[in-house]
Formats: structure tokens, C-alpha cells, sequence
């Protein structure tokens, strides 16, 4: 049976070059700790120094602004909880949005449990947060500003340069979720006026378990764990080597194949979008059409559940997902599609593919194939589709 791996925002395979790089690390020849001043400990420092500035490299930042981490939820918060805790006496109010991750919105509702007030922006039926609205927002007491670059379930990318610009004329400290778009779109962290960026390796095609945050040089944060002075103190805990090689690796050929990768990921997503559409009624695109990482398609198809679709697909070989990976379990319908004015029934049969750099136009064609023929068996057996 043919198979299609179109769930990329939920992970990657790690790329055989990425691999090579790290085997090294997992094996006799480079086992040192980092933090040690022999020999096995030298090399190993020079070659964290060496991922550390790929990885800046990636996002426009100096290596020193990168603070490794276990991942994107990690990053993100030690991006929300340090900076509230470095910053409390100036404030206690932060805003972010609704259509966040689960990593910063429920980080966000911990805070709140703590004594801080938080802000959950609305977004626009196609997924976007208003400039405006955060302006609205801003109080005297407000510290932080958390706003993700593209959005895991729908691709949205949002207005992170004029809200960077916003948040910079008012002396507050803006922070990305940027997990889905590193590797994906350019990024630049002085282009988008970030403080903090938070991205993930496996999302690019580098190991599980490692990620970063960017923090600008003079950005009052605090460390949430305790116990080491790695990572100059802001993250401690021996560094987990062979996985930040591969990270460094992964965001090596991220950025050399990346506007080569984006127009063909873009084609493909434009003809899977166009043949779903033009194939299927009663079916609608989640998300803007063209403020769209190029790697993102989410449908909803009328009188079909979610789950079964889901399951049907991987009969044919085709693995999709509702939404995020880390709620796949949740049978409530998405939060993002809610917040973006979706009614519940609409929702729950939502599905988001993802491409990914193993596609190819021939898989686009087996899912257009097959789809039809899915719904259409789905919708004979629902007593709410009458025709």
C-alpha cells in the first residue's frame, strides 16, 4: 500500500545527513561533557559552539542570544514564566492569544493561578491577530507580549513585525512561538523585532528532545530550573549533545534549501488545496489563503467526523491529523478553530496536512484520488447529510 506522510507540523524524520552528524555523540568518539576542561570536554564545547551558531545562523541571531532546551514547550516556558518572574515589579500583565499552543496558552493560565492577569486576543475569522487589538491591549502594567509566528493547526502567519515594532516603542518584551515557522518561512529576529524566540529541532528534521529559546542580549529573564551554570546560567543540566547536533545540523541545510524548498512545498500545497476544493462540496479552507506558511492545508468537510475521516486516511496509507499533535487525544474540537468563529460541528471535522520536504506532486494526486471517495462513504452514513 502506498504511504503519505502529510502530518510534518506534528514531526519529522530526522534527515540522514543529521544523523551521520550525530552518531559521533552517541558513540566513544565524542562521549565528553561540555562543561569539563580535558580533552573529550574541549571538543565537546567546540562543537556546541559550532551547532550553536548554525542555529543562530537560521534566525539571524549571534550564537551567545541561543539558550538550548528540551524543546519548543520548554522554550516557550521559560520565555513566559522567566520573564514574569524578572519582571513583576514593573507589571503583572501579559498578553497573548487565543489560538496560541497549548505550551504558552496553558503556561499562560498558570501565571494567571499566580497572581498575573492575562490577555487572550480574538482573532479574525481567517486566523489572524489585529495589530489593533493588541495596541487596545497594552496597559501600564503590561511586561510581556506572546504572540506565535505561524500557527500548528491552520498556517496562519501573523503580524509579528508591526507587533514587534508596537511592543518595542513601548519598552515591552515581545516573544514568538516561532516553532512552526523556522526552516519553513525566513526568519529574521531583528527584521521582527523579537526579544524571545522559541523554536524546535524535529519540527526541521533534527532529533526529538532539543529546541532553543532566543533572548536578545539585555532581556531581563530569569531561569525556571535550578541546579547548574550551563547555558550561562539561564537553562542548567548537562547539555544534551547528540541531539544539539543534530538541531545545529537540521538548521544548517534548513537554510541552505530553504527558498528553493518553499516554492515547491508551495505549488504542492496550492494543488492539494485547489483539488480538494474543486472536488469535494461542502468543504471549506481553514485559515487565510495567502498569510499561509506554504507547508499547510486545513479543511473542514461538512457532515463528516474527524476521527473517522483521520482513520479512513490511514487505511489508504495517508496519515493526517486533526490539529495539534500534542491534543490528538482530545475528542473536543480545536481551540483555534473555535476562537476563529468555527461552529463546533464544523469543527469536529476538521483535518490539517502538512507537507513536508519527502512529498511529491504523485503523493498530491493519490490524496486527491482517494479523498473523494472517503467523504462521500462517510457522508452516506450520516443522518444529517441529505443529499
Amino acid at each position: 500500500m502506498r504511504r503519505v506522510y502529510l502530518d510534518h507540523s506534528a514531526t519529522t524524520p530526522v534527515r540522514p545527513e543529521v544523523l551521520d552528524a550525530m552518531l559521533p555523540f552517541l558513540k566513544d568518539e565524542a562521549f565528553g561533557n561540555p562543561s569539563t576542561i580535558y580533552s573529550y570536554g574541549r571538543e565537546a564545547k567546540k562543537a556546541l559552539d559550532e551547532a550553536r551558531a548554525k542555529v543562530a545562523s537560521l534566525i539571524g541571531a549571534r550564537p551567545e542570544e541561543i539558550f538550548f532546551t528540551s524543546g519548543g514547550t520548554e522554550a516557550d516556558n521559560l520565555a513566559l514564566i522567566g520573564t514574569a518572574a524578572a519582571n513583576e515589579k514593573k507589571g503583572r500583565h501579559i498578553i497573548t492569544s487565543s489560538i496560541e499552543h497549548h505550551a504558552v496558552l496553558h503556561t499562560a493560565q498558570y501565571l494567571m493561578r499566580h497572581g498575573f492577569k492575562v490577555t487572550f486576543l480574538p482573532v479574525t475569522p481567517e486566523g489572524l491577530v489585529r495589530v489593533e487589538d493588541v495596541e487596545e491591549a497594552i496597559t501600564d502594567e503590561t511586561i510581556l507580549i506572546s504572540v506565535m509566528h505561524v500557527n500548528n493547526e491552520v498556517g496562519t502567519i501573523q503580524p509579528i513585525k508591526e507587533i514587534g515594532h508596537l511592543a518595542r516603542e513601548r519598552g515591552i518584551i515581545f516573544h514568538t512561538d516561532a516553532v512552526q515557522s523556522v526552516g519553513k518561512i525566513p526568519v529574521n529576529v531583528d527584521e521582527l523585532n523579537v526579544d524571545l524566540l522559541s523554536a524546535s529541532s524535529h519540527k526541521i528534521y533534527g532529533p526529538k528532545g532539543v529546541g532553543c529559546l532566543y533572548i536578545r542580549k539585555g532581556t531581563r529573564i530569569n531561569p525556571i530550573l535550578h541546579g547548574g551554570a550551563q547555558e550561562r546560567k539561564r537553562r542548567p543540566g548537562t547539555e544534551n549533545m547528540p541531539g544539539i547536533i543534530g538541531f545545529g545540523r537540521a538548521a544548517e541545510l534548513a537554510g541552505q534549501e530553504l527558498p528553493a524548498e518553499m516554492e515547491r512545498l508551495q505549488a504542492l500545497r496550492d494543488k492539494l488545496i485547489d483539488g480538494i476544493m474543486s472536488r469535494i462540496e461542502d468543504v471549506q479552507l481553514n485559515g487565510d489563503r495567502e498569510k499561509r506558511v506554504a507547508t499547510n492545508a486545513n479543511f473542514s468537510f461538512r457532515y463528516v467526523e474527524g476521527e473517522s475521516l483521520l482513520l479512513s486516511l490511514d487505511m489508504k496509507g495517508i496519515c493526517a491529523s486533526s490539529g495539534s499533535a500534542c491534543t490528538s487525544g482530545s475528542l473536543d474540537p480545536s481551540h483555534v478553530l473555535l476562537a476563529m468563529g468555527i461552529p463546533h460541528e464544523v469543527a469536529h471535522g476538521s483535518v490539517r496536512m502538512t507537507l513536508g520536504r519527502d512529498n511529491t506532486e504523485a503523493d498530491i494526486d493519490y490524496v486527491l484520488e482517494v479523498m473523494p471517495e472517503i467523504v462521500a462513504r462517510l457522508r452516506s452514513m450520516s443522518p444529517l447529510y441529505n443529499r
